[in-house]
């Protein structure tokens, strides 16, 4: 153990510094990756899923896709034709498209029903948002504890190099690219975990975010039928108070002439 240590400060103390050592250093990031080891292979296939899968989720999770302005303003004006609305909801592709299908579809049923069916096709539509979502989840994890293995192995290489022998001061280059490859795999499993654990939250956001525009989509679309309703439940009581006004003052007026 003593050994180890005195070879370790014999390193420290024969390692060049300031000046002398800018030659050595790293200029490209492709310099980098390339000395980091074998551990940069899969961390780079790890990096390559994360951000084929964050590109993915942004497009499919866009505002505009989610619900069309288009769409909705083709669907206020058939707020009074439900047929022609189905058949607009038909046509068009979008998770609010099928969600208003199904509400349509069930606005002669209870309250209720009607409830559980619209309820049921947003639970779909959610669901479909959060496809591969579980994968790019696991990505930070997978590449944290890949840079890991990689920071282990490169130790365990200098660790090596120092018990080989007891004289190492002729090893310092053996020596010091284990240790560059340990911090290298661990700086890299970082890079990698940390954009994609921030991307995966945001992208659950937009999410939830879908999940309210489809909500307010149906609510929406219920408050006009009801107010519909009202307004033809009130419309007959009015004309028939209205026909009994006229006939009363047609009474008055017969009277008046009599």
């Amino acid at each position: 153990m003593n050994s180890f240590f005195e070879s370790a400060l014999t390193l420290l103390q024969a390692a060049p510094a300031g000046p002398a050592a800018s030659g050595s250093l790293v200029s490209t990031v492709l310099e980098l990756v390339m000395k980091g080891g074998w551990s940069m292979v899969p961390l780079g296939l790890c990096s390559l899923v994360a951000v084929t899968l964050i590109v993915e989720r942004v497009i499919v999770t866009r505002a505009v896709r989610i619900s069309p302005p288009a769409f909705l303003a083709t669907l206020k004006s058939l707020r009074r034709h439900p047929r022609q609305a189905l058949a607009a909801c038909a046509a068009d592709p979008s998770p609010m498209a099928r969600v208003m299908q199904a509400t349509i579809k069930a606005r002669h049923e209870t309250r209720e029903l009607q409830d559980k069916l619209g309820g049921e096709a947003g639970e779909r539509e959610i669901q479909k948002l959060k496809v591969r979502m579980r994968l790019l989840s696991v990505m930070p994890q997978t590449a944290t504890m890949l840079g890991l293995l990689g920071t282990v192995i490169g130790m365990i290489r200098t660790f090596t190099v120092i018990a080989a022998s007891g004289e190492s001061l002729g090893k310092t280059e053996k020596l010091a690219q284990g240790i560059y490859e340990a911090w290298t795999a661990t700086a890299a499993g970082l890079f990698i975990a940390i954009p994609a654990l921030i991307a995966y939250h945001l992208i659950l956001a937009r999410i939830d975010r879908a999940a309210s525009q489809l909500d307010a989509g149906v609510q929406s679309w219920r408050d006009a039928e009801t107010t519909d309703e009202v307004v033809a439940e009130v419309t007959p009581a009015v004309a028939t108070s209205n026909s009994t006004v006229a006939a009363a003052m047609d009474g008055e007026l017969v009277l008046a002439k009599g």
